[in-house]
């Protein structure tokens, strides 16, 4: 099969690793031709040091590319999802599978970024998810993703594209639960870093965890999704992942802060995009949308565009109004 991956970060590249491992002609376009220069020459990406990029792949800067492709992979950061969408879109072949890796919400709109690329494109897309640090994936150790799409055709193609003895792919019919999990998953990451950084223990970061992982699910719920993905490899396994590993730009940024960094200079020294610095803004705008309560995103969001210490944003966590664990104590109000 001939595919095209849009974005050669370090995702980006990973996949095209598995593809490429597959048995697929890869196309691998980057942003500018500066970036696919760099990397037809080295054949490294700097992402990725010490994993060696295939001498066969065609590398372009071109959005042409994706023409007589029968896959195209879209994973730029998720800003720059819907102008990626936008180069692409008239260059696709009527019958070309899409799909959407990035994690991520679009800032005002709300969207989804299969959402943005459907919309953008007129074309069915399906989801990429799942705890799948691209370090990791890059030297084929043992993975597991989900892939989501209402279109059960589409989503076990894509099964079938990317799926190998390494790489296990689990379809789901839930884009909404698997998309959102992925993004707000970030913020929670990057306030375990913070955690970390202040030099809390375990205790905080499963605190910190758990309680995250509710309103992630709850604010899921409430857009339509099923309860049960938010248990699955997009919910929680991507949670763990990401709020434990060193792997993760959202956790090295929230150390940082933590240890009393301003945020904009912990994300430039990360050198890569804080997705969980976005997604915290639309998550908020989200959350007051449909009118669900999610109250460690609204202190992140505090810390990061208003300047909140984390200290503070930690004590008005830990001192707010009593509740039940789950919605429904599921007491006998009449036992004794």
């Amino acid at each position: 099969m001939k595919i095209a991956v849009i974005g050669s970060g370090g995702w980006g590249t990973a996949l095209s690793l598995l593809l490429h491992e597959n048995g697929h002609e890869i196309t691998l376009c980057s942003y500018s031709q500066e970036e696919s220069d760099h990397l037809a020459q080295t054949l490294e990406n700097p992402f990725l040091k010490g994993v060696a990029l295939p001498a066969d792949y065609t590398y372009t800067a071109d959005p042409a590319c994706v023409a007589g492709k029968q896959m195209v992979v879209i994973v730029p950061p998720s800003f720059a999802v819907r102008s990626t969408a936008q180069r692409i879109a008239p260059y696709l072949d009527e019958d070309a599978l899409l799909v959407s890796a990035t994690k991520g919400i679009e800032e005002n709109t709300g969207m989804r970024m299969s959402q943005i690329i459907a919309s953008v494109t007129g074309k069915p897309v399906v989801a990429l998810s799942g705890p799948s640090h691209a370090e990791e994936v890059s030297r084929k150790i043992p993975t597991g993703v989900v892939a989501a799409c209402q279109n059960r055709q589409l989503a076990e193609r894509v099964q079938d594209v990317l799926m190998n003895p390494r790489f296990r792919v689990y379809t789901s019919c839930d884009p909404v639960g698997v998309e959102l999990a992925a993004a707000l998953k970030n913020v929670i990451a990057l306030c375990a870093g913070v955690c970390d950084g202040m030099n809390y223990g375990d205790n905080t970061k499963a605190l910190l965890m758990t309680r995250g992982l509710t309103e992630i699910a709850r604010l899921g719920m409430a857009l339509g999704s099923r309860q049960d993905t938010f248990a699955g490899l997009a919910g929680v396994g991507d949670l763990i992942v990401t709020c434990t590993s060193m792997h993760s730009r959202n956790r090295r940024a929230g150390i940082l802060i933590g240890q009393g960094k301003d945020v904009q200079t912990a994300m430039k020294e990360v050198g890569a995009v804080v997705e969980g610095y976005y997604a915290a803004k639309s998550a908020m705008e989200l959350s007051q949308k449909v009118g669900v309560e999610m109250p460690i995103t609204r202190e992140a969001y505090e810390v990061l565009y208003h300047g909140k210490s984390p200290a503070d944003a930690l004590a008005t966590l830990m001192t707010r109004k009593k509740s039940h664990e789950t919605e429904d104590a599921g007491w006998n109000e009449k036992a004794d």
